[in-house]
């Protein structure tokens, strides 16, 4: 089968099956986080300024930045999917190499981070604290636990890396000019909102056929010869 065709087949399966768990929608706003921190990052990496990050109950979000020029508005434009497509990525190398500890701890870093220096009212601030209160207290609960919440985020925010370029393809094709960072870049490039939209999509794609790869060949656990050693299992 077309490695794409598997992608694509795989996550739709997944979508259904996640849904199925109660509250998971709750924990889809960690893509928006990321997508929001992207651009934060991004700005201060341009010597822009950042005045707040919103976050909302739809799972959308507003990063309000001070930029200077207009090819660092195009890079923080850039940064949101792109780097949210990245993140999604990474939580599987930390799943294929067995580190998922180190990953719920980052996820909780970026999270406290979000919250001290740019989330300071609204949804986000009790989605945070919320959010770090019920991963510090899983993290305590042991591997079984910890692991298969780890990989629950992490196909939360894979199925979530994919679904907003494809909204974003829609809206382009519906209203252009209210795509979000596609109709910012619009603005910005002789390009359109949907061919940035459909950009987005095909790298988040991308990262989704890479992080399934890596889903599906998990390092197998280490065995001890002289002395016992405890490894995380899913």
């Amino acid at each position: 089968m077309n490695k794409w065709l598997k992608t694509i087949l795989f996550l739709l399966g997944s979508a259904f099956l996640t849904r199925l768990i109660p509250f998971s929608s709750w924990f889809r706003t960690v893509d928006t986080m990321v997508h929001e921190l992207g651009h934060a990052i991004v700005t201060l990496l341009v010597s822009g300024r950042v005045m707040r990050i919103e976050l909302n109950a739809d799972h959308s979000g507003v990063t309000y930045s001070l930029l200077s020029t207009g090819w660092s508005s195009i890079l923080v434009s850039l940064a949101g999917y792109t780097l949210a497509a990245l993140f999604a990525l990474l939580l599987f190398l930390g799943y294929q190499r067995r580190r998922q500890a180190a990953g719920l701890i980052g996820l909780m870093g970026i999270a406290l981070l979000m919250m001290v220096f740019f989330v300071h009212r609204g949804f986000g601030v009790w989605w945070l604290g919320l959010f770090l209160l019920i991963s510090g207290i899983i993290y305590f609960l042991g591997p079984a636990v910890r692991n298969f919440y780890y990989l629950l985020l992490a196909f939360l925010c894979l199925e979530e890396s994919v679904m907003g370029p494809l909204t974003l393809v829609l809206a382009a094709i519906r209203s252009p000019g209210e795509a979000g960072d596609a109709a910012n870049l619009a603005r910005m490039t002789p390009l359109p909102a949907v061919l940035w939209a459909i950009l987005f999509l095909i790298f988040s794609l991308w990262c989704a056929s890479m992080s399934l790869r890596l889903f599906w060949s998990r390092r197998p656990a280490q065995q001890g010869t002289g002395s016992s050693t405890a490894y995380e299992r899913a």
